[in-house]
């Protein structure tokens, strides 16, 4: 392997690096972003059985918002659940933005090594063909020896900068996907608390049941407020 690494020159240096990077950012977001810690089941639940009994103090919102992503944002709402539903639904939006930033936390940088390794790969390929050219001008074609150098390394560069920049791409693409689930899931959650709260919901299956009244205004977590809906970038 290292003599591999040694025949790709130089630009093998960081494109090793970036491997290393994007496999620290993959790790970390595949733990941070599990379901289980970042949207804990039957949360709006509890919240509405402490409503519902007396029982939600300034102790259970605060535990609530140390819990998870979701419940700072559930939290952001319970601290204002005694203004009117508009103060409530721009409290939410408000700490909803800065969670979503922190879900998406690395993910452009991950964005930027799938798409810059396989520029380190084609700049050592160039780097390689000068070498096998400037061969060429001084020794001629007649040593194969003298010229596998520079081609060696013009191959081993660019199938580097592709093994690197492939399953980043494909992590990078899968990972969006994954923030965007969870910011809709919990978009639909704070929906909940602020109905439940409001009365809009029945009281005895808050996580299911609708009244039928007109259509609210509804919490968005993403910048842009209510209308702006859940959309996760593309490659950045």
């Amino acid at each position: 392997m290292f003599e591999i690494v040694k025949a790709g020159g130089w630009v093998m240096i960081p494109i090793i690096l970036c491997s290393i990077v994007a496999v620290a950012i993959i790790g970390e977001r595949l733990w941070a972003l599990q379901r289980k810690k970042v949207i804990p089941k039957h949360l709006v639940a509890q919240i509405w059985h402490w409503y519902s009994t007396g029982q939600l103090k300034e102790e259970q919102i605060t535990q609530i918002r140390k819990s998870s992503p979701l419940g700072r944002v559930l939290a952001a709402g319970l601290s204002n659940m005694g203004h009117n539903r508009d103060v409530m639904k721009e409290s939410i939006e408000e700490i909803g933005r800065h969670e979503v930033h922190e879900l998406e936390r690395y993910l452009n940088s991950l964005g930027t090594i799938a798409a810059i390794t396989p520029l380190l790969g084609l700049f050592g390929t160039v780097i390689g063909m000068i070498k096998v050219f400037s061969v060429i001008t001084t020794q001629g074609v007649g040593n194969p020896t003298v010229l596998s150098g520079g081609i060696s390394e013009a191959l081993i560069t660019t199938a580097a900068g592709l093994s690197v920049a492939i399953p980043s791409l494909m992590f990078y693409r899968y990972l969006r996907g994954r923030v965007e689930e969870l910011v809709v899931i919990m978009e639909g959650e704070a929906i909940k608390l602020v109905e439940v709260i409001h009365g809009e919901r029945e009281s005895d299956d808050p996580a299911t049941k609708q009244t039928q009244r007109p259509a609210a205004a509804k919490p968005s977590l993403r910048p842009g407020g209510a209308g702006a809906g859940v959309k996760a970038g593309g490659a950045k």
